[in-house]
């Protein structure tokens, strides 16, 4: 945990972080609730770790709730627990994870993803802290102090009516913005020093150093995927370089492999075309997806004349299709363009963007697509 041994905060020398911790400080020991909003891998569950552990619940349980990854049709039985014989399969009785969390903390990770009819309980228990099993027929009281994260703009979600605004509302009564790390340059020598220090304690190696010019190469790198990305790159380029000096070679090495190789790009069928420097750009973009509006951001801040590229394939995305599109006409192509590449397979075009199927699905009907007009 990037924590001190003194107080629990969060690890960083930049303005940013220094008020985020001053912002955990104020916030701990009450029992307010708080929204922690930010890119993916910025660090949103050590906030709340940090809240849990500075509060007076922080003997009591932590209990933390991927709402993105539990499938809509059992996330109230997952959560608020459900009596024996209240569906198939409920062979008995079960607690949920605000039982579980009862005088202490749940922390509901990806909030955004949240099906609206359970947001209506959540928002019961916040107000009341009473909810009632699925299949019960009691109230239960329980006494839970809600922290929530999501990488979404959830002031856009509600909108678009995908968020509730009253549960908006409620929940942001403390908002705790993590800016992503390419805007928080000093923290990053003191991170890489951590977990540099925490590979080799591990794995019992010798950091031998690293040269100026690749250190200063890791300064000004744009980290997409934020201090899990660059903890994820300490770890292997330490492993794969065991007592040697690190060369601004090695880690040109390392970070270009992560970001034309390992990332999951938006698969474009094989035609035959010459993909010049833009398009490799704009898919990479695409696939940050995080936020589209920033792709249309970055895309509008393009101001160099782009040369077409010729293609058999009238349907791959190029750049001077979207250029001037809104955010949500460029998620709804890149929908569409994924739901022909993988012929309507929901799962397949999930694990592609990184989303739940049900969040798949909802934008289908968002965007009004039809399997028989994408063919």
């Amino acid at each position: 945990m990037l924590y001190s041994l003194i107080y629990m905060k969060i690890l960083g020398n930049s303005i940013q972080i220094k008020e985020i911790n001053e912002i955990i400080k104020q916030v701990a020991p009450t029992d307010i609730s708080v929204l922690v909003t930010g890119e993916s891998g910025t660090g949103k569950e050590l906030v709340a770790n940090a809240i849990h552990q500075n509060s007076k619940r922080s003997n009591k349980p932590l209990i933390t709730v991927n709402c993105g990854a539990i499938p809509e049709g059992i996330i109230e039985s997952e959560l608020f627990g459900h009596t024996k014989g209240s569906f198939t399969g409920a062979i008995e009785s079960r607690a949920g994870y605000f039982e579980m969390a009862d005088k202490g903390t749940i922390f509901l990770d990806e909030i955004g993803d949240m099906p609206l009819a359970t947001q209506v309980k959540i928002l019961r228990v916040l107000e009341s802290g009473e909810f009632m099993k699925v299949g019960g027929t009691k109230k239960v009281f329980v006494d839970v102090r809600v922290i929530a994260a999501t990488n979404k703009n959830l002031a856009e979600e509600v909108a678009h009516k995908n968020f509730r605004e009253d549960l908006y509302f409620r929940l942001k009564s403390v908002n705790i913005n993590i800016p992503p790390l390419r805007e928080r340059k000093p923290d990053i020598d003191i991170m890489f020093d951590y977990f540099i220090k925490n590979v080799c304690e591990r794995n019992n190696i010798t950091f031998a150093g690293i040269d100026d010019d690749a250190m200063d190469y890791i300064r000004n790198y744009i980290w997409y995927g934020n201090a899990r990305e660059l903890r994820n790159f300490c770890e292997s380029i330490v492993i794969l370089n065991p007592n040697k000096k690190i060369s601004l070679e090695d880690v040109k090495k390392n970070l270009y492999t992560e970001v034309y190789e390992s990332r999951q790009l938006p698969a474009i069928p094989t035609v035959t075309r010459d993909f010049t420097e833009q398009d490799i750009i704009i898919r990479a973009l695409i696939e940050l997806k995080s936020d589209i509006l920033d792709v249309k951001k970055m895309i509008n801040s393009k101001t160099q004349e782009i040369t077409k590229a010729n293609s058999d394939d009238d349907f791959v995305i190029k750049y001077d299709e979207i250029k001037d599109l809104n955010a949500e006409d460029i998620e709804s192509k890149l929908l569409t363009y994924l739901l022909k590449l993988y012929k309507w397979d929901i799962n397949k075009v999930s694990d592609n963007l990184g989303q739940t199927p049900r969040n798949i699905y909802r934008k289908i009907k968002k965007y009004k697509l039809d399997k028989y007009n994408i063919v």
